[in-house]
């Protein structure tokens, strides 16, 4: 099976535990506002690339994934988008006996049993808490969102949420508190985690001659953001 990979990072970090690599999938339906990786939206463009090579890449990293209790992780673009293609990918990896996690804003087409049922996380951004916020800020639709975390938990799939702060717009208190009540409807939610919005992908648009949107909002204030977390989401969520 064959689909379109933007790019591989050997050695990620920062998306989910332990030491991944991570397969960036090219093209995303969403596009949001604040988005740092606007090359990896259009679809048919990046490598097209065979799931048999993609599983081969992960597994030269088995040692470090195994001595850092990490794995491989499938981004993007959304990697919903390409479900035989991750379907495949995933179904591969945990042959070989890595973990496997999705990055994912929940933007796919609802089949998700397949795709589940060889997935140990999900990483799910979740965009906004209304239909109409979540259209006006990424030009999706927040029930997919929801549908995806559904099925998450049919599936038994671990869930860990991420919610982008962005100054004027997702940072009230009053709306993170909603984020909140929004989240305890999913039981299977381990982790909470607000990620201060920033500036570094801006550059991106003007070398691609597209306007950014939020020109004039500020980077959210890192000290400021973990405190948030610290006060509305670091402890039990269903309070």
């Amino acid at each position: 099976m064959k689909g379109y990979v933007h790019s591989i990072e050997s050695m990620g970090t920062v998306d989910g535990p332990g030491i991944r690599t991570v397969i960036f999938f090219q093209g995303c339906p969403l596009r949001c506002k604040y988005c740092h990786n606007p090359d990896t939206q259009e679809f048919g463009e990046g490598k097209l690339t065979d799931s048999e090579e993609i599983v081969t890449k992960v597994k030269r990293f088995i040692p470090y994934h195994k001595a850092s209790n990490g794995g491989v992780t499938f981004s993007g673009g959304e990697p919903l988008a390409q479900p035989q293609f991750l379907t495949e990918c995933l179904k591969g990896c945990k042959a070989a006996g890595i973990h496997t996690c999705i990055d994912t804003a929940g933007a796919g087409d609802g089949n998700y049993d397949e795709i589940l049922r060889y997935t140990d996380l999900a990483l799910c951004d979740i965009k906004n808490t209304t239909e109409d916020s979540f259209r006006e800020l990424c030009g999706g639709s927040l029930r997919r969102t929801t549908e995806f975390l559904r099925a998450c938990e049919t599936h038994g799939v671990r869930i860990w949420i991420r919610h982008v702060v962005v100054p004027g717009i997702t940072d009230g208190r009053g709306h993170l508190e909603e984020l909140k009540r929004f989240i305890s409807n999913f039981k299977r939610v381990e982790k909470v985690e607000l990620l201060p919005y920033h500036t570094l992908g801006v550059h991106k648009y003007a070398a691609m001659g597209r306007k950014y949107e939020l020109e004039n909002v500020p980077p959210m204030d890192a000290k400021l953001c973990g405190q948030l977390q610290k006060e509305i989401f670091d402890g039990e969520l269903t309070k």
